[in-house]
């Protein structure tokens, strides 16, 4: 799963918790499956000052969210794809995952797989968009062994 998959982690915040880079590798590649060329992916965890600003500049949106997605360039001359950065924001998504009822870990997977399914092009901006994310997410989410984050 993972074989395939290229991946920078970079800490800006570590509380209250942030999984390791092997986590992140295990989520991220299993949105990946089924992909033949190499994948180089970036994931930045940060606190709530600096995904407010990202969220700020790039979605005119001032509050901090959970998880930013930038895309990369694409193909490269070296036959690798540069999928992009993912940025989440931890102080959010522990509060997420304690308002829904649902361990921080499996909090981060889906966000870690959801963050990954836009950078492949996946959307939720149209229920039909929408629909074929979150099924995709779910399938993905039961593979790693989470139940369903939307219910």
């Amino acid at each position: 799963m993972a074989e395939r998959l290229e991946l920078a982690v970079s800490y800006g915040a570590r509380r209250p918790w942030a999984p390791r880079r092997a986590q992140f590798a295990r989520w991220a590649g299993a949105a990946l499956a089924g992909r033949t060329r190499p994948n180089v992916l970036s994931i930045r965890v940060v606190g709530a000052a600096r995904s407010r600003s990202l969220n700020a500049r790039y979605r005119q949106k001032d509050r901090p969210t959970n998880v930013l997605s930038f895309g990369g360039a694409g193909q490269g001359p070296d036959g690798r794809h540069y999928l992009g950065e993912l940025v989440i924001c931890a102080p959010v998504v522990a509060r997420e995952a304690r308002a829904q009822g649902k361990s921080a870990e499996a909090h981060w997977a889906h966000m870690t797989v959801h963050g990954v399914l836009h950078l492949l092009g996946f959307d939720h901006e149209r229920r039909d968009e929408a629909q074929k994310m979150t099924a995709r997410e779910l399938q993905i989410l039961d593979r790693l062994g989470f139940s369903d984050p939307y219910a």
